[in-house]
């Protein structure tokens, strides 16, 4: 089975794969400092409780955004799972996407995934907009062409940054919310709120609309991440929600490589 790997700034995600279906997805924090023997303890002991093992696993492909976690993670492969993995970004890794900007090498991997799985699902051009540690917009042209992308704080870290900034500010938790909440707020928590929801919302329809209007063209919006469910309703530019995005593609660069 395929062993697929998710490394963000947030969260470390593990994902086993027969084919396309999916057996099993685990989750921890990413934190520089574990290594590779700790995450083959934690992994082993989440599949035992599934009846499974290490050696279960026959492929491992990864993408990471943090490159000091990435050794880790090839270092579990070899010595634990004993095969060499295939690490997003590395030479001899096809994406089967060009990569249009200036500098391509600083494009994380996990945004070359997405482009890849967005190519394969949805018509051309298209905005993927994934809400993690940052609010990202990808832009994803004909002919499967990365074309660049816009990079914004995430909802959590602008509200906690927003507590943290004012002594007077307190915390507020990313719930749901319906189209009932007022605009203007009458307490400080109330104010808050809508200025992460309402405000997130109006940035994301204003950039959307803003790159529509430089392409030329109506663009479809696949958006993915943990928050996407809570801020799609609100967002009519939004045509998909896709929570496996990354695993998607992540699957699928695998097969392409292997032919």
């Amino acid at each position: 089975m395929l062993l697929a790997i998710d490394c963000g700034n947030t969260n470390v995600v593990f994902s086993l794969f027969d084919g396309e279906a999916n057996k099993g997805e685990w989750r921890i924090e990413t934190k520089h400092g574990r290594t590779a023997d700790e995450y083959a303890a934690w992994f082993s002991h989440l599949l035992t409780l599934d009846n499974r093992t290490l050696s279960d696993v026959t492929d491992v492909i990864i993408a990471s955004v943090v490159p000091v976690i990435t050794d880790h993670l090839r270092r579990l492969s070899t010595r634990h799972l004993s095969c060499e993995p295939m690490i997003v970004g590395e030479a001899g890794v096809a994406l089967g996407v060009t990569v249009d900007i200036d500098m391509p090498s600083q494009v994380g991997a996990d945004r070359l995934v997405n482009a890849h799985a967005a190519s394969m699902m949805a018509e051309l051009p298209a905005i993927i907009l994934d809400f993690g540690t940052a609010t990202t917009f990808d832009l994803i042209k004909k002919g499967n062409i990365y074309a660049g992308g816009v990079i914004a704080p995430g909802i959590h870290l602008s509200a906690s940054a927003l507590s943290a900034a004012a002594a007077r500010l307190p915390e507020i938790d990313i719930v749901p919310f319906g189209a009932d909440l007022p605009v203007i707020g009458r307490d400080t928590k109330a104010a808050m709120r809508s200025g992460i929801f309402w405000g997130y919302v109006a940035m994301i329809e204003g950039v959307i609309t803003r790159i529509s209007n430089q392409e030329g063209a109506s663009l479809s919006v696949i958006a993915t991440g943990g928050l996407a469910h809570l801020f799609a309703p609100h967002i009519p530019q939004i045509v998909m929600v896709d929570d496996q995005l990354t695993m998607r593609g992540l699957v699928h660069i695998h097969a392409l490589n292997k032919g």
